[in-house]
């Protein structure tokens, strides 16, 4: 993509994001955003269908982000793990105005659902991979662990970060070692 596309592209999301942190996703138009990033509606329809087009390719990039830095070291996708978690609350950390916009806005069940999917379809390759116990359902097991790791991750970034991303982490690790205690296929280890 050409830089002054590029440039023009970011200007965009930038101005959105900003508008987020202002207004209501539902109140904000396709001129205030264009105005905001001061460039024409027709730019903004050049990169984008429309706002949720816009909103939604904001939030698959941050996940993907999410995801690659969080992932990164291992080619294999070894989920969960400390080393996991722990860059992944780092991360977050580091970018707490986009998260806390996302899940603070009235339409953050379109963000909350998005992360729901990234992580349970992350975490169901790892089940894949491993030989899971045969007395613990596969489907059932994605569900408690994705809806777990986004609601403390949820509950952590509303509450503006109230410990450390290494407290997080362990106080995390050691509720999720309980859970599946007894349960040898699916050691959670201390990666």
């Amino acid at each position: 993509m050409a830089r002054r596309i590029q440039k023009s592209r970011q200007a965009i999301i930038d101005a959105f994001m900003r508008l987020m942190s202002e207004k209501e996703f539902e109140s904000i138009t396709i001129n205030q955003i264009a105005v905001e990033a001061n460039v024409n509606r027709g730019t903004v329809y050049l990169h984008f269908d429309d706002k949720y087009d816009l909103r939604e390719q904001c939030i698959a990039a941050q996940i993907n982000q999410l995801l690659r830095h969080c992932m990164s070291g291992d080619h294999l996708v070894h989920l969960p793990s400390k080393t996991a978690l722990l860059h992944t609350f780092e991360y977050l950390e580091q970018h707490a105005s986009f998260y806390s916009i996302m899940l603070k806005s009235k339409g953050s069940t379109v963000f909350r659902n998005q992360m729901e999917t990234m992580f349970g379809e992350s975490l169901s390759e790892y089940l894949d991979s491993i030989n899971l116990d045969k007395e613990m359902d596969r489907d059932i097991t994605v569900q408690f662990l994705t809806s777990a790791t986004v609601g403390i991750l949820e509950w952590w970034i509303i509450r503006s970060m109230p410990y450390p991303p290494s407290v997080m982490v362990e106080q995390f690790w050691n509720l999720l070692n309980r859970g599946v205690e007894g349960h040898e296929h699916l050691s959670l280890g201390s990666r």
